[in-house]
């Protein structure tokens, strides 16, 4: 790609373009940059009737060389004529560069979606680009506000007195207008951190708080706001304990009337021919048949899981192995059967479920 030297007055600088904002000290910074050091990057022009150029991009570059009264500038000669092309390379341009606000960009996205001129979608805006889609709109949200606010936002995520981040306005942004813009100020002027705009905006959105107090709560400071988010939340939580212990003894009342049936399930799930047989009678005064039946089988199995040191000596040497291997296995599968089976009780006991009354049953 080659570059030339042209005169500057042969150039003419672009109104069109996304950016529009320069930063006077910056570009003084810019201007004693190249009166030092010279021009380190070209600029880019396209060729316009008359045998003039305009600036694709580069104005600061132009402008501090036309300030420091240089008569030429180089050049890179584009003959690009598709006005789509030249203004997505000039947006991709600035947001390589600094300075280039999120009004600007966001006003630059508005104009590629919605002039007949350009008639771009979200999509193709993000492929051509290298933007996420969600970037695109978010920008694109910005341009609610009004301009009192606009003029506060800035890049970047660091909250500043009197600025506005995008983090700070995407919270508020679908607040009506009488609530989103005074809203937006208040959060500038007292260094509101995202998290804090976030409980504030939650507050407004709350369709039970009617507009007239909404209007009033405008007269407050951020912190004071935040306090009254705190307070209405805890209300609210206080508010909502009768309902759920409401709920909670309905759900009990409902536990009791499936008691019954639970336990007869509970019952059902041991297996035929191997439950624990119901006492004769029941061992102390008052007890179940339910719980006759645990008595009994805590009384008949010894205390502790390990055999006895004689037995496991009987046991190392059987004298009908295959036999005793059998009588080993039914054992086991009579144990894990009861073991189910009282599983079962011990779940519905916890529950709640196994009343006094379902046990007699």
């Amino acid at each position: 790609m080659d570059i030339i030297e042209l005169s500057m007055h042969l150039i003419d600088e672009d109104t069109d373009q996304p950016r529009y904002q320069f930063d006077e000290e910056a570009l003084q910074e810019l201007m004693k940059s190249i009166d030092e050091l010279g021009l380190l990057s070209p600029i880019k022009v396209r060729t316009v009737p008359g045998g003039r150029y305009k600036i694709i991009y580069g104005n600061r570059r132009y402008k501090a060389s036309q300030m420091l009264g240089r008569p030429t500038i180089p050049c890179i000669v584009s003959n690009v004529t598709d006005e789509t092309e030249i203004y997505l390379e000039q947006i991709a341009e600035n947001l390589t560069r600094e300075g280039f606000s999120p009004i600007e960009e966001a006003e630059a996205f508005h104009k590629l979606l919605n002039d007949p001129k350009f008639s771009s979608s979200t999509k193709f805006l993000s492929s051509r680009l290298g933007k996420p889609e969600s970037y695109i709109k978010n920008k694109c949200e910005l341009l609610k506000f009004g301009g009192a606010v606009k003029k506060l936002i800035v890049s970047g995520t660091e909250i500043r007195k009197d600025k506005l981040t995008e983090d700070q306005l995407l919270p508020l942004k679908d607040l009506p207008l009488e609530h989103r813009d005074p809203l937006a100020l208040i959060m500038a002027r007292d260094e509101m951190p995202v998290s804090d705009v976030k409980k504030i905006a939650k507050l407004f959105k709350d369709k039970t708080i009617s507009s007239g107090t909404k209007d009033k709560l405008l007269y407050k400071s951020g912190h004071e706001l935040l306090e009254t988010w705190s307070v209405y939340e805890q209300n609210r939580a206080e508010r909502s304990k009768p309902a759920a212990a409401k709920a909670a003894k309905s759900d009990k009342a409902g536990q009791k009337e499936a008691a019954p049936a639970a336990a007869a399930q509970a019952q059902a799930a041991v297996p035929a021919g191997i439950a624990v047989p119901a006492a004769p009678q029941q061992q102390r005064s008052g007890l179940t048949p339910l719980e006759s039946r645990l008595q009994q089988l805590l009384a008949a199995l010894p205390a502790g899981g390990a055999l006895p040191e004689s037995e496991a000596e009987a046991a190392a040497a059987p004298q009908d192995r295959e036999q005793f291997a059998q009588d080993v296995e039914r054992l086991i599968e009579t144990l894990e059967s009861h073991l189910a089976a009282w599983k079962s009780v011990q779940e519905l006991t916890k529950a709640g479920l196994l009343t006094a009354s379902a046990a007699a049953e």
